[in-house]
């Protein structure tokens, strides 16, 4: 057998070159990362009061919700504690979730850009809200369940920043369960009565 042919090979199973090409990809996507990482975060304010969404999300749900757990990944960040990704990641969508609600609207179709983005991928208002609900449902554990500026019907597991976002719902259990218990169901039924559509016109 000729030993000498057979290429020397790493723990890993690549070659040295390949193994250092692969750490040096690594370091470059972590300057990447870190350059547009920002300094500090900040907790978009509510253009609310805090009783103002009830009954569909109660004043201890917001002063849970917001004051203790949006704030909280702000907080963490700037003082380096924790994974500053997930931190960021729980901050940027809480800074997209709670700024698009609105004082309960009985009737409160979306309108303008996203209505015409949803009933050119989905054909009607109600069509598109089973299909939400059969995704969100579909979620084991934490995350998240949104319509992109695409037109899709997309989820996050757990925190993820993403630059598609036009309408966003929090499917962590503390986002219902202080009020609907374990009725998931409900607590969607119901935020589509606080989504203002102004807002999420504005992404598109």
């Amino acid at each position: 057998m000729k030993w000498n042919s057979v290429p020397m090979i790493s723990v890993a199973g690549v070659s040295h070159a390949e193994n250092k090409y692969c750490m040096d990809i690594r370091d470059t996507i972590d300057l990447v990362e870190a350059s547009t990482r920002p300094a500090k975060l900040e907790t978009t304010p509510l253009p609310y009061s805090e009783k103002e969404l009830e009954p569909v999300m109660s004043r201890a749900t917001i002063d849970y919700h917001y004051e203790h757990l949006a704030k909280g990944y702000a907080k963490r960040y700037n003082a380096g504690e924790g994974n500053a990704n997930f931190n960021r990641a729980g901050s940027f969508l809480h800074n997209k979730f709670f700024p698009q609600l609105r004082a309960p609207k009985a009737a409160n179709r979306p309108r303008g850009a996203v209505l015409t983005l949803i009933e050119e991928r989905f054909k009607t208002w109600e069509d598109f809200k089973q299909q939400f609900a059969e995704t969100a449902m579909k979620i084991q554990g934490s995350g998240w369940v949104y319509l992109s500026t695409g037109g899709d019907i997309k989820t996050i597991a757990n925190h993820a920043v993403r630059t598609d976002i036009c309408m966003l719902i929090d499917w962590w259990e503390h986002a219902w369960a202080l009020d609907y218990q374990s009725d998931k169901e409900a607590y969607l039924n119901n935020m589509w009565k606080i989504i203002n559509w102004d807002v999420c016109n504005e992404r598109l």
